[in-house]
């Protein structure tokens, strides 16, 4: 019997700067429909159901992942289009890794966006991203891409395989501790009324 491991082969991908991967494992699609909660402002939301419908695309994820034991890869794209809800700006659902020291590496490819960072005892950041500036988000910070431009916001991210995802979280706090916002032709943040602390520190 080997004692060799299985070794998996090279593969090209052939990664688009409008979003998406030839070569991919994997598509996920989120639609207007699955971001029920995730808005402060739930009557814009609604409303933008009303008028578009609940099977409208607001973002996508391809990926490419071998195997999801510890010491492989997964590379993807993230596409989220633009979109405001009430004051709001377009979100991902957003997550904190299941293995919560997992880091992510998030490079921008087009589009104008905001990595929204948080922990779980309180610490925020948020970082601006435009074509050819990345993110490196340590392991234990929860974190959601938003689009503050026109235009969609594509980003190339990295993680380990084996980090898993936690998106329940964001929900159990009643949302992320801040929201971004409009501000005249920019962003900014404002604090999120309905935040009730992330549930590993709750009293």
């Amino acid at each position: 019997m080997s004692n060799h491991p299985v070794v998996d082969l090279p593969t090209l991908l052939d990664i688009s700067p409008q979003g998406g991967i030839e070569g991919r494992s994997r598509r996920y699609e989120k639609y207007l429909g699955d971001m029920d909660g995730v808005y402060r402002d739930d009557a814009a939301w609604q409303d933008a159901v009303g008028e578009r419908g609940v099977e409208e695309l607001v973002y996508w994820v391809d990926d490419h992942r071998y195997q999801e034991g510890p010491g492989a890869l997964i590379v993807g794209t993230s596409t989220l289009l633009p979109g405001r809800y009430g004051e709001e700006f377009a979100v991902t659902r957003g997550h904190l890794h299941a293995i919560a020291d997992r880091a992510e590496l998030y490079y921008c490819l087009s589009g104008r966006g905001v990595m929204l960072l948080e922990t779980l005892d309180g610490q925020t950041s948020a970082v601006e991203l435009t074509p050819g500036k990345a993110v490196d988000v340590p392991g234990h910070w929860i974190h959601r891409s938003v689009n503050v431009g026109d235009e969609p916001f594509v980003t190339l991210f990295c993680y380990a395989a084996d980090a898993g995802q936690d998106y329940a979280v964001i929900a159990d706090a009643g949302g992320m501790k801040n929201l971004v916002v409009a501000d005249g032709d920019g962003w900014a943040l404002k604090p999120n009324r309905d935040h009730t602390g992330y549930r590993a520190y709750a009293e």
